[in-house]
């Protein structure tokens, strides 16, 4: 459910306080737990860390991302990788296509070098 229109969005005031009569060039990165608080334009150029449970996330916010929350920009689960015997293959496939191209711009730099 979204927050109703006659209250408005939700800013969270001690984000507001931090950033309140500060530039955005010369300020380092805030910290905040707040997810929630949603992105508003005076937030424009800052970078926030936002927590994601373990870490706190660089968050550089642009003018696009006003609207959205802090915490969209955070992912709080870590994508690692499709596992199986396919995905072994095709990393297997790909790991000998580098080492062959590898050999192929070795060969290619000795016989340069034995021209000369």
């Amino acid at each position: 459910m979204t927050r109703s229109s006659y209250k408005g969005p939700y800013v969270d005031p001690r984000l507001l306080k931090k950033i309140e009569g500060k530039k955005h060039l010369e300020t380092g990165v805030i910290k905040t737990w707040s997810r929630a608080c949603v992105i508003s334009p005076e937030m424009v150029g800052f970078t926030f860390g936002v927590h994601n449970g373990k870490t706190h996330l660089d968050v550089l916010v642009s003018e696009d991302m006003v609207g959205h929350r802090l915490g969209e920009f955070a992912p709080t689960k870590k994508f690692i990788k499709h596992g199986g015997k396919m995905q072994k293959e095709l990393e297997q496939k790909k790991k000998e296509g580098e080492i062959a191209a590898a050999q192929a711009a070795k060969t290619v730099t000795e016989g340069t070098a034995a021209k000369k």
